[in-house]
């Protein structure tokens, strides 16, 4: 009975026994067994042929083309005596396509760039108008963003601050709404002089345009620490791209407020 049992039920028919080695092949070598342990746990699927990931360089590269743009761009539009019409003809454009890109998360060129034209057409005419009723400022504007982005950058890569998810919860939930109150001043100053005053020169719009700076150095932070994960993560290229145009967001932002802050003081409203 136990024969049958046994001749039944493969875990009870190896050979030899019950009592003994159920391997029948060779035992493997001491090396065998080293290269076995040896061995990734773990192989990554293969790439196709030129793809590669995106590197610190790669940021640092198409942050400097996609600023450059919008350098030039504003240059052009400095030097061409273009009036406020196109300039915000160009703005509403430009906020298009950065909607689109911040949106859709996308990492085409010819969309960052284009946003990169618009936006810099808008901000050489503006800076120009600014310039004409105030000598020097936007020299001072764009001293004090390259001040406000060092500032920032030392802090993320000193690690005194860190963004965490609740932070970046704030951060964009702070700026929809500044937005919202920006638009609700807007409308109402077609009803009441100078609106909710926010944009007027007094206390009040220097208060808000101080908390906009820290919005656009808050948004800084992001971009760093998004830029460092994506790295970090082994993300393709062609995402430095967007990590270019996040800055360029964020650098643009801080300059105009910078630029209406200064405005303030100026002594003409």
């Amino acid at each position: 009975m136990e024969e049958a049992v046994e001749s039944r039920n493969p875990i009870f028919s190896r050979r030899g026994g019950v009592g003994q080695q159920a391997w029948s092949g060779p035992a493997p070598s001491a090396q065998q067994l080293n290269e076995m342990y040896n061995a990734p746990a773990y192989a990554p699927p293969s790439q196709p042929p030129g793809y590669r990931t995106m590197t610190m360089d790669d940021v640092v590269m198409k942050g400097f083309f996609t600023l450059g743009t919008v350098i030039v761009a504003a240059g052009i539009a400095w030097y061409s005596g273009w009036g406020i019409g196109i300039g915000i003809g160009a703005a509403l454009i430009a906020m298009v396509l950065g909607l689109v890109v911040s949106f859709r998360q996308s990492a085409n060129p010819a969309l960052i760039l284009g946003y990169a034209v618009f936006e810099g057409i808008f901000l050489g005419i503006i800076s120009n108008f600014f310039e004409a009723r105030f000598n020097g400022i936007v020299l001072q504007a764009v001293i004090g963003t390259m001040m406000a982005f060092l500032g920032t950058l030392s802090v993320y890569a000193l690690k005194i601050f860190r963004p965490t998810p609740k932070f970046t919860k704030f951060v964009i939930g702070a700026a929809f709404a500044a937005l919202g109150l920006i638009l609700i001043n807007f409308i109402a100053s077609f009803f009441i002089d100078g609106g909710l005053g926010l944009r007027s020169g007094g206390p009040l719009a220097i208060a808000f345009s101080v908390g906009m700076i820290l919005l656009g150095c808050f948004f800084l932070l992001l971009d760093f620490d998004q830029i460092d994960e994506g790295v970090r993560s082994g993300v393709p290229e062609k995402y430095s791209w967007l990590m270019a145009f996040g800055l360029t967001l964020s650098l643009v932002w801080i300059y105009l407020e910078v630029l209406r802050l200064l405005s303030y003081f100026s002594g003409d409203d």
